[in-house]
């Protein structure tokens, strides 16, 4: 018994101070593509991506500059992956490698955006790290979001600039992409709301959880059914209403 539980906690240590795989690539390749990225999106893209290790998948990610992080992906997930990288560059498509396709087009431009969405019908992650202007970001969560695979994920990165007037934000200014994701927190608990005017719509029942970190949106799809309130154990001693 005693040896027992010395090597269950051992294996709990032992996960606890796991090495991140990605954090891993990035500092084991000093001499590889450039990549820039804030040090906590590791852990965050490696909680929400890792279940997609080594299954077939295309993730694109918007805004590449050196891409540096289309190889990490690559890596990261395995030879049945696609990654897709898109830029405004034109310079970019000189990545693209087996298993990596490089699209070049403004994110800005929602015909651009839409003709995407139609050459990559349900992908499986779609990241934004592009040009992080408010208009930029919002184009490409309204026009991407509802093509992403219904179990797959949509991240916002460098959030931060909904909060810097050059880039169009300011704290609770109307229009930015944090003022904008403040509203899904409403549409997810729409089945909730008994205001007529505020109804259930696509976002709420196709939409799992909304994850709100420094600098980072994560939002996961996945296909919901209305709520539903169960009560368990017989005995009542008090009475509370939901």
């Amino acid at each position: 018994m005693l040896k027992r539980l010395l090597r269950n906690l051992g294996a709990a240590a032992s996960s606890k101070t796991a090495r991140n795989p990605l954090l891993d690539y990035a500092e084991g390749n000093p001499n590889g593509l450039g990549m820039e990225k804030w040090v906590h999106y590791f852990d965050v893209y490696h909680r929400h991506f890792q279940r997609f290790r080594g299954r077939r998948m295309t993730i694109i990610e918007i805004g590449i500059l050196n891409g540096g992080s289309l190889r990490m992906w690559q890596k990261y997930f395995g030879s049945q992956a696609t990654v897709v990288g898109v830029d405004v560059n034109p310079e970019c498509a000189r990545l693209a490698a087996p298993g990596i396709e490089i699209v070049i087009g403004d994110q800005g431009d929602r015909s651009f955006l839409r003709e995407l969405r139609d050459r990559y019908p349900l992908p499986t992650i779609l990241l934004d790290d592009g040009g992080h202007t408010m208009n930029q970001q919002i184009a490409t969560f309204e026009e991407l979001y509802p093509s992403l695979d219904p179990e797959g994920i949509f991240v916002c990165e460098d959030t931060h600039t909904s909060y810097w007037p050059d880039f169009g934000g300011g704290l609770r200014r109307d229009g930015t992409f944090i003022e904008m994701a403040k509203t899904l927190i409403d549409r997810i608990n729409a089945q909730h709301v008994l205001d007529e005017s505020f109804p259930v719509d696509d976002f709420t029942v196709s939409t799992g959880s909304l994850h709100f970190y420094d600098s980072i949106l994560v939002i996961e799809r996945t296909k919901r059914a209305p709520p539903v309130w169960l009560s368990y154990g017989s005995q009542r001693i008090l009475r509370v209403d939901a």
